[in-house]
This record gives C-alpha cells, structure tokens and sequence, in this order.
C-alpha cells in the first residue's frame, strides 16, 4: 500500500520538476527560439496561402463551402508542417508523437461516426452538385429552396421563412426532386357548360401575358383537362421564379376570377336537387 505523500514531499518534488524546466530552457535557449520564430512564420505562411488559393478558387466559381474547406485544409496543412518543423527543433522525437495521434485518431472517428459521415456527404454533395443555393429542392420528406450547403448539413428555405436543417447524410441515395429556380404553378378554374371556352382560354392567357411574375419562357400552358359533373376544368400551368411563386400563385387566381366576372362567365360550384315525392 502506498503511503500518502507528505507536503514536504511534494514542494520537493515540485521544485525538482522546476529545475529540471529551467535547465532544459537554458540547454535549449537557441531551439525554443527557433522554434517560436519557425511557428510565427507558419502561422503568416498558412494565412497568406490561404488568402492566395480563396483568391485563385474565387475567380473559378467553385461553391463557397468547397472553397471555405479547401482553403481550411491548406492552412492547417502549412501549421502542421511548421508545428513538426519546430518540434523537430527542440530535439521531440517525432515518430512517438504521431504514433500517439494514430491512437487516439482511431478512437475519435470511432466516437464521431455520424459527424464524419454527415461530412462525407456534405463532400459528395459539394462535388457531385446535385443542388446549388437558389434552387428549389424536394427530399427526405421537406422541401424548400436551398439557402446553404454546408460540410455537415444543408439548409433550406421555406415561403414563410421557416429553415429546415437537413443532416447531410440523410441527403446522399435520397431521391431527390430537383426544381432548379422556377416552378410551374398547379391552378384551374372551373366553367360552365354553356361557356365559350375559346372566350374563356383567352382570358386566362391574357392574364398571364399581363402578370409580371409569370415567365414567357416557357410558355404557359392553358387548355380544357376535366369535362366535371357540374363545369369545365380549364388548367392554368404557367412557370414563375421560385421566389415569385407564392405571389404569382394568389395574383393570377384573384386576376382570372375578377376577368370572368367582368366577361360574365360563371364559376359554377357543386349543387344537389332534392325532390321529396309524396306517396
């Protein structure tokens, strides 16, 4: 059994350690200053580097997020040379040093799996190009309009500008429904059956042509889709930019129904005739 250690014991001890210190310090003045001085130029080589590769990457349109990655790399990569540089300097045997990190490397991926394949993802995303910021996408259940890419997760943009954070590896073998920047609007309008449907298509297509948000390429599409119970289906499929479809949308609806009530077209709706027969 041990016995404990006494303060007297430990002061010793401590100041032991200490001169041991200051002798290594004074036995290896000139490397600690070398290695300071090697450590500081690392440190302004990483940021110049940096700066110069963001600058090269810039002017080749790569994706922010594989820029702001690559540019992290190449400076961690410069300090890690400088770091082993000037260890090197002061007489640390390196090879025990990397053999540690190899160890403890092994046991961190083992704790960080779905962080490491949230950013494995997050690289196939950024090579791949699936999606840009901008578009319109649809998967995993959400859909929005792509706000960021990041190297651990993606977030998109509702209209009513909510966020939805998506976890990168729940993007990657996903189907994905891609709309780019514009969408095409889903809407009808239901006629009468004694209307003049080449009147009605008209009007439609002139509301169209008349809204600023609805795109003249491509063209809108206009035609009779459904002979109903009780009217006509005319569908209204014109394609706006995603950040007008929400508007464009509620517009053209309001636009068409005050059109046909000027021209006197009706919009019927459901009816049921009940007839009580006395027997």
């Amino acid at each position: 059994m041990n016995t404990p250690e006494t303060p007297q014991e430990a002061v010793t001890r401590a100041l032991a350690w200490k001169d041991k210190l200051v002798d290594y310090v004074i036995g290896h003045s000139g490397g600690l200053i070398a290695a300071a001085v090697i450590i500081v130029a690392g440190l302004l080589a990483a940021r110049w580097v940096g700066r110069a590769v963001d600058r090269w990457m810039a002017r080749r349109a790569m994706e922010p997020p594989m820029r702001i990655l690559l540019v992290r790399v190449i400076r961690l990569i410069v300090l890690a040379f400088a770091l082993v540089v000037a260890l090197e300097t002061v007489g640390i045997d390196m090879t025990i040093l990397i053999a540690s990190f190899s160890v403890a490397g092994v046991g961190v991926s083992l704790a960080l799996q779905g962080v490491l394949g949230n950013l494995s993802a997050g690289l196939t995303i950024i090579f791949t190009k699936p999606f840009r910021v901008g578009e319109y996408i649809e998967i995993a259940g959400v859909q929005g309009r792509v706000q960021t890419i990041g190297l651990f997760s993606t977030t998109l943009l509702h209209l009513d500008k909510s966020r939805v954070v998506i976890p990168n590896r729940k993007i990657v073998g996903e189907i994905l429904h891609n709309y780019g920047s514009v969408r095409q609007l889903n809407l009808s309008v239901g006629v009468a059956y004694g209307t003049d449907l080449s009147q009605a298509v008209g009007i439609v297509r002139g509301v169209l042509a008349q809204n600023p948000r609805v795109l003249k390429d491509p063209v809108p599409f206009v035609g009779v889709t459904l002979l109903g119970d009780s009217s006509i289906s005319i569908a209204i499929r014109p394609w706006a930019a995603v950040s007008d479809f929400g508007f464009a949308q509620t517009e053209v609806n309001q636009e068409v129904a005050e059109q046909f009530r000027a021209a006197n077209i009706s919009i019927p709706f459901p009816q049921r005739e009940v007839r009580v027969l006395n027997k």
